[in-house]
């Protein structure tokens, strides 16, 4: 079986990201492991809680891959926005970032993180991250309606 043949089906991914190369490497991720996916991209931290407190008639995202680093707003930040609102705090966030530091996990797993994935820089170790996050998230959780 394919990894394209492996997806169960379509999601809605909002990436919070600031970094137009991590940004992109996302994109070459998702279709490479043949994701079938709407990709909207943020680039601060503000704009994501704005975005996911949209309109009624617009029902965001399935998932949410969130950056730590952010101008505007620091993801945690962000986590504790969507985690304190009855409205969002089903929405699965994973927290992708490049930090390594213990306390910028313990920080995310503090404010209800659903998983924290430390971006690779090789871009076939980010490939195998997508790989797994398709198997886990896509395939093998039955995600929040």
């Amino acid at each position: 079986m394919t990894d394209a043949e492996h997806v169960t089906g379509h999601i809605d991914i909002l990436l919070v990201e600031d970094n137009p190369g991590d940004v992109r490497l996302t994109e070459l991720a998702l279709e490479e492991v043949g994701i079938s996916h709407d990709l909207q991209v943020v680039k601060d931290g503000k704009a994501a809680v704005e975005r996911l407190r949209g309109s009624e008639s617009d029902p965001g995202p399935d998932l949410v891959l969130l950056d730590l680093d952010l101008p505007r707003l620091h993801g945690t930040e962000v986590l504790e926005e969507l985690k304190s609102d009855p409205e969002l705090r089903r929405l699965p966030v994973i927290v992708l970032t490049s930090s390594t530091a213990d306390a910028d996990v313990r920080a995310s797993y503090d404010r209800h993180a659903n998983a924290y994935v430390e971006k690779p820089a090789d871009v076939d170790d980010f490939v195998e991250v997508a790989r797994q996050i398709e198997r886990f998230w896509l395939s093998t959780v039955r995600l929040p309606p």
